[in-house]
């Protein structure tokens, strides 16, 4: 029954219904098919299976099982200190105003869940998302492996919906988009906690471009 518990808790912070607003950022994809870079379900799976493996990878996966360590051991300095390594990893002012406001709302919806160590995060200029994640993680007992399963599909899922409207696909070209990047997880995630803390880090000089032109971007769905 705990095991059950600890899994349905997964699904919940990994769910796209999750109420952090998600679902209203697009991570440069937009931009890259405003101008050309995506323009069918292959160039779409490209993009997203190029993210997880140098950029989740190298920076969120690693940081995840810092963050994790940390608040296991009640160590609010390494929290704070990894929390930082993270936001300054985010290239553009989008990114990091993206990851703050996802910050924020799980922080403020976590401290109404009962997780009273959410509540000082909720005033930090510089939270981000992945701190309050693992949080949660922690005192759900959900285990990192299993954390870093759940927030990669998160982070998939929400890319893989945003690309439905934008490119635009189909629901079934989606779900193959789905199917086949699913199998480079268990790899990605296997990669990613070997890592060691002088390797975190990396730099998609696209991604970046595209996130920043994104800001200006003068017709756009998805939140800047």
């Amino acid at each position: 029954m705990a095991q059950s518990l600890r899994l349905l808790k997964l699904l919940q912070l990994s769910s796209p219904t999750l109420p952090v607003g998600a679902f209203a950022y697009s991570q440069g994809l937009e931009s890259a098919i405003e101008t050309g870079l995506i323009i069918d379900a292959n160039t779409t799976q490209n993009c997203l299976a190029d993210s997880l493996r140098y950029s989740l990878q190298q920076t969120d996966i690693p940081l995840l099982s810092r963050l994790y360590q940390a608040w296991s051991d009640n160590d609010l300095d390494q929290v704070a200190y990894w929390n930082q390594c993270l936001y300054a990893q985010r290239e553009t002012k989008e990114l990091r105003d993206e990851d703050h406001q996802l910050g924020i709302a799980l922080a403020r919806l976590l401290f109404d869940l009962g997780i009273k160590e959410a509540q000082v995060w909720k005033k930090k200029t510089n939270t981000s998302f992945l701190t309050l994640f693992t949080l949660a993680a922690v005192k759900w007992e959900i285990g990192c492996q299993d954390a870093c399963t759940g927030y990669l599909w998160s982070w998939l899922d929400n890319q893989i919906a945003a690309a439905i409207k934008l490119v635009p696909l189909g629901q079934t070209d989606g779900q193959k988009i789905l199917s086949k990047t699913l199998t480079l997880i268990p790899d990605i995630i296997a990669n990613g906690l070997s890592i060691t803390s002088a390797e975190i880090g990396a730099s998609l000089p696209m991604l970046a471009i595209l996130s920043a032109q994104h800001e200006t971007q003068y017709s756009r769905l998805f939140r800047s």
